[in-house]
């Protein structure tokens, strides 16, 4: 039998907390017997929304906390100050050992700032990224970083490539998965300051398949894998990718609402557009790692509903039974062997 994944979710994070995190919790754990879920939250309220569901109750365990960290709190502060919080509690979880993963749809900042405090760098690690899934034309890429390092350096776009790389090839199975930098133009002397410095270290290394630059326009036609950029940019681009998706959405089905004839041609196209648009839904794809911690620490949507929440934890098991972290620390020690 495999090994269980122990992952703690903040039932108290999120626009849909705690109801549509418990489903979600109820849902990963029904789906997958390699699973248990610690929630983290306000034990009352959190079992009353668990006494909705029929479940295993061996594999969902309710820790109390009484604290919960808002979105516009300062990040520091409420980390030093609420220790009772879910995300403080829940990161203890994980620092401890108790646990392997944490899932939240709480405050970034928060958990930024407690994945670093809390549970700490992998040794090597300059700067840990958030690394979301975008959906394209081929199937999935990877972001790194969209949030989490808006100032970075170029060793830091360095291990965000390589991190990138290891996360795609052993948790999505992308082999040789292709790596590009973020650019205003394909050629290597486009970019700036940063871009440039970064692209001929990108260039040398031998342990990743790195192709060159990326211009924003190619992304969604899935030509890398693993798009490498500072988080400013690399935000910008989540944030419009996720409107535009949105806005495309909304006006197809404007359009097929329109007229007579146009509801008979959505009726015919229904099953089709529905497969078709449910691959560039981000729920499907879970939350975003942030890599290059001790333990797994995962962000998902502020308004994610209990399907995210779920796919969340589930891939939090892939990452723990292809050992990830091992692996990252391995390649971070071979490069650090090289530099002696």
């Amino acid at each position: 039998m495999s090994e269980i994944t122990g992952v703690v979710l903040d039932a108290m994070g999120g626009d849909h907390a705690p109801a549509e995190m418990v489903k979600g919790a109820v849902d990963a754990i029904n789906r997958s017997r390699q699973v248990k879920v610690f929630l983290v939250g306000r034990e009352e309220t959190v079992k009353h929304e668990l006494e909705k569901y029929t479940y295993d109750k061996n594999r969902i365990q309710v820790v109390n906390a009484s604290e919960v960290i808002e979105t516009a709190e300062p990040p520091v502060n409420a980390i030093r100050r609420k220790k009772d919080s879910s995300i403080v509690v829940g990161m203890k979880l994980v620092k401890s050992g108790e646990a392997d993963a944490f899932v939240s749809a709480g405050s970034s900042g928060a958990i930024l700032v407690g994945g670093q405090t809390l549970i700490g760098r992998i040794k090597g690690i300059e700067r840990p990224p958030l690394a979301p899934l975008i959906p394209t034309a081929k199937g999935a890429s990877l972001l790194i970083d969209c949030g989490a390092n808006v100032d970075a350096r170029p060793s830091h776009l360095v291990q965000f490539a390589r991190m990138g790389s290891i996360y795609m090839e052993h948790v999505i199975g992308i082999k040789n998965p292709k790596a590009a930098i973020v650019n205003i133009g394909a050629e290597e002397e486009k970019g700036n300051a940063l871009v440039k410095e970064t692209f001929p270290l990108l260039k040398k290394l031998t342990d990743i398949n790195f192709i060159g630059s990326i211009e924003a326009r190619d992304i969604p036609y899935g030509k890398a894998d693993v798009i490498v950029s500072e988080a400013f940019a690399g935000n910008v681009i989540l944030k419009l990718y996720e409107g535009l998706g949105a806005v495309l959405i909304g006006k197809i089905k404007e359009g097929m609402m329109s007229t007579l004839r146009s509801k008979i041609g959505a009726f015919l196209v229904k099953p089709a557009l529905k497969e078709t648009v449910k691959q560039f839904d981000a729920a499907e794809y879970g939350g975003a790692p942030l890599l290059g911690l001790k333990g797994l620490v995962v962000k998902t949507h502020g308004s994610a509903k209990a399907k995210e929440i779920s796919n969340s934890i589930i891939q939090c098991i892939t990452f723990k039974e292809q050992r990830i972290n091992e692996k990252i620390m391995a390649c971070i020690q071979a490069d650090s062997g090289s530099d002696e």
